[in-house]
């Protein structure tokens, strides 16, 4: 999937409010481009008068000018709806800050590059994956799920074309990840007077399990498991993550914001805080924490102004968490079930984390409107080198595990590998599924150069019939960052960008630089 990553950050030796926004990652080379831009007094006041109104904390302050804006009505005439009458103050507010966002990121040449990302993505028949970094900490809290271009059309985390979620780059490389045909679940109750825990515990463990009505005797739906602890100590937390194979931690229970991530309450004496509870859960492989408590993706404040890096979703993706699901505010008990159903629907349904995202954000709009802020609380945060991924598709689990995808038929069985035509160089044999290979140590081929991508590319092994005869083949898939993958052709060295090439053995590869090593791909009979 195409992927378009955006950072935002305040330039300290030009004047205090002023930002530069830049691409980090685009899927074609000239689309990384810059712009530098002042913080608004318009938007200022918008951004005010949205706390005053919607928020359940103090207000943060984004310009150096910390003096208390006055809450004045809006004085912007938005024009009439179809239907003749103006819409509500929350809706006219909402939908303002909205399109005073996007006009302040999205313009000139990051526009630009957003629309001929997007239209690559359709070209390739997929969607466009829009990663936004926040590096600023004063902008972190702002709801930038609801940047919207022109009135009438859907905010960028409602968008059909792309998916939207936000990242940062200062981050621990992913852990090793499992390969899950099953959604495990370790659903944690924690200290919170507003609920009566058992009960709670039973309500949220059903919405979880619940298999969606839609086509019910669908067998591509996953299966899901769920462990519920209630009121655990750190220890029995801890415990429980590391002697069994979870993919999915969902907290609900009281929060707070703190500079270490904030507090969770796990008993009323027993707390822990993001950097605690991130050392467990990137050493038990988890895929996906969501937390189902006031404040998780809030950062921690002192007098208007944010600490950096300590919301509780960016802590634990600094660390390697892959998925950081949180709330940007206070939401209410059937805001949240809500949410929860759909999204664990659309997860069991095996989408992607930021798609499944988006299905349960619109399925809140429709409950509870436009004018109302339920729709933009959810704030998913991905790991930049992570796909999205929770459990695998059916195409995908049958071929990694090709023994049991087809019975009683005999394979003519063959081992590939990947070699180094260096001088001493290694062997890597391939798996029978999916082999990863790039700079760091979680992937199955590690090549320790700068100029190979963290997740560089893979080599997918399929099954396949020649009429009645089983057959492998083997694919290269180029993951780089700027499409460094190199395939040896009549013609020369070609390279391969964000493509699927089929291999034969006795193919040269090369990845990184083009001066860098040279791999042939061998198939041993």
């Amino acid at each position: 999937m195409p992927s378009l990553n955006l950072a935002i950050a305040r330039l300290i030796n030009t004047g205090t409010d002023s930002f530069a926004i830049w691409v980090v990652k685009a899927p074609y080379p000239s689309g990384y481009v810059l712009r530098d831009c002042v913080w608004p007094s318009e938007l200022n006041q918008i951004w005010q008068e949205w706390q005053q109104m919607f928020a359940g904390h103090s207000g943060l302050n984004v310009t150096a000018n910390t003096a208390p804006q006055p809450a004045n009505p809006l004085s912007f005439n938005l024009g009439s709806t179809n239907s003749g009458h103006m819409p509500g103050y929350g809706g006219r507010l909402m939908q303002y800050l909205g399109l005073y966002l996007w006009r302040w990121v999205f313009d000139g040449p990051i526009l630009n590059s957003l629309e001929r990302s997007c239209g690559m993505a359709m070209g390739q028949n997929t969607r466009l994956r829009f990663q936004l970094e926040i590096r600023d900490p004063d902008l972190i809290a702002l709801p930038w799920e609801i940047m919207q271009r022109q009135p009438g059309q859907s905010a960028i985390s409602l968008a059909q074309d792309l998916l939207f979620s936000r990242t940062t780059s200062e981050v621990e490389p992913l852990p090793f990840l499992r390969t899950d045909q099953a959604i495990n679940i370790l659903l944690v109750l924690g200290h919170d007077e507003n609920l009566q825990l058992e009960q709670e515990a039973i309500i949220l463990q059903q919405i979880l399990e619940n298999k969606p009505q839609i086509n019910y005797n669908y067998s591509g739906f996953a299966p899901c498991m769920v462990k519920t602890l209630i009121q655990p100590t750190p220890q029995e937390l801890i415990q429980e993550l590391e002697t069994k194979a979870y993919n999915v931690f969902f907290y609900a229970g009281h929060g707070l914001p703190g500079p270490d991530g904030g507090l969770l309450f796990l008993r009323p004496s027993k707390t822990l805080n993001g950097i605690e509870l991130a050392q467990v859960l990137t050493r038990s492989g988890l895929k996906l924490a969501v937390f189902n408590a006031c404040w998780g993706a809030q950062p921690a404040a002192v007098n208007h102004q944010a600490i950096p890096a300590s919301s509780l979703a960016e802590v634990l993706i600094r660390h390697g968490v892959p998925a950081v699901l949180g709330m940007r505010d206070v939401i209410a008990d059937h805001e949240s079930h809500s949410f929860i159903k759909a999204f664990a629907a659309a997860l069991r349904s095996r989408k992607p984390i930021d798609e499944a995202v988006a299905e349960a954000r619109q399925e809140m709009l429709t409950l509870y409107k436009f004018n109302q802020p339920a729709w933009t609380l959810p704030v998913l945060y991905l790991h930049p080198d992570f796909n999205g991924e929770l459990v695998k598709s059916i195409d995908e689990g049958i071929t990694e595990l090709p023994d049991i995808s087809i019975v009683n038929i005999n394979i003519a069985t063959s081992k590939a590998c990947l070699r180094s035509l260096a001088p001493g160089g290694r062997t890597w044999f391939l798996r029978a599924g999916v082999t990863r290979i790039g700079r760091t140590q979680d992937n199955d081929i590690v090549i320790p150069e700068p100029s190979v991508s963290k997740r560089h590319a893979e080599i997918l092994c399929r099954n396949t019939f020649a009429g009645t005869t089983p057959v492998q083949t083997y694919y290269l898939q180029d993951l780089s960052t700027y499409g460094t993958t190199w395939c040896l052709s009549s013609n020369g060295w070609q390279q391969i960008l964000r493509e699927e090439v089929p291999l034969q053995s006795g193919s040269k590869l090369k990845f990184g630089n083009s001066s860098n090593e040279t791999w042939e791909f061998v198939i041993e009979n």
